[in-house]
């Protein structure tokens, strides 16, 4: 919001936007509190608004297996949007290039494999990983993540590149460039914002996945939504480290997404309505 639209801000706005913002970051801010509390101040009913905070849940969790499960999502998200990037990115490019007849069919198979859901591949992934030995790796979830962000790679960019004049390319391919240079030096500036917009979308897919972590992984590979579930155990639930890595898990996305905030509401809001 510019200066000019805070000056036309009535009041009446700024409490709605007001009760709209406490309504969706009520679950968040909760969560946070509860994590400097213990176990006895969580129980407590009713709860109280004032206590003395403490880092305990936060200490317990870095001496323990969790510490290593928030890096193993930390590798897994990363390398996973990386890859899906890499190589989705250029094939947006050639599918938006490309003329032929088969240009809508090929599209939409590529979309088909986003449609079904993940549980129609989870026993043949299973299985072929326990034949390969890939069962609880890191390499295992990437190759995972990337197969399922790569068709959002491709139809997320796809109208990014359309929207660039092929006259561009031609006029600096006359002008002696080699179509590598064109593709990197005048063509991808062009569209980072989308690119900006798509990284983190699947990082987030990557990153909140539950579901594939939890039938891949023991004890090597377990990311950290899944360490988090564990402290629901049969000797009761852990509430103060359920809460604290719940706040931790949040805050490598909020931070992503706040670093290139910027990037994300023009790339979203020109694929709205360039797609």
């Amino acid at each position: 919001m510019n200066e000019s639209s805070l000056r036309k801000a009535t009041p009446g706005r700024l409490i709605a936007i007001t009760v709209v913002l406490l309504i969706l970051l009520s679950p968040f801010l909760w969560l946070l509190q509860m994590s400097f509390k213990t176990n006895d101040q969580i129980l407590q009913f009713p709860p109280p608004l004032i206590f003395r905070p403490t880092l305990e849940n936060y200490v317990a969790l870095w001496h323990s297996a969790f510490s290593a499960s928030f890096v193993n999502s930390l590798l897994s998200a990363s390398l996973s949007t990386a890859l899906a990037l890499l190589f989705g990115v250029p094939a947006a490019y050639a599918l938006s290039r490309w003329s032929g007849r088969g240009k809508h069919g090929l599209s939409f198979a590529i979309l088909v494999t986003r449609m079904a859901p993940p549980i129609a591949f989870t026993i043949p992934f299973f299985l072929f990983y326990r034949w390969i030995g890939l069962l609880d790796t890191i390499t295992g979830l990437v190759l995972v993540y990337t197969s399922f962000n790569l068709p959002l790679v491709i139809w997320m960019m796809q109208p990014f590149f359309d929207t660039i004049p092929v006259s561009l390319e031609e006029a600096a391919l006359v002008d002696g460039a080699r179509t590598r240079t064109v593709f990197t030096k005048i063509v991808l500036p062009m569209v980072t914002p989308g690119i900006a917009a798509t990284a983190i979308l699947c990082f987030l897919y990557a990153w909140n996945d539950f579901f594939f972590a939890l039938i891949l992984t023991r004890t090597n590979a377990r990311t950290a939504p899944v360490a988090v579930v564990n402290f629901m155990n049969y000797e009761g639930w852990e509430w103060g480290k359920i809460a604290a890595g719940g706040s931790l898990v949040m805050a490598p996305v909020l931070i992503f997404s706040l670093a290139v905030r910027r990037y994300l509401v023009s790339g979203l809001t020109a694929g709205a309505v360039k797609g």
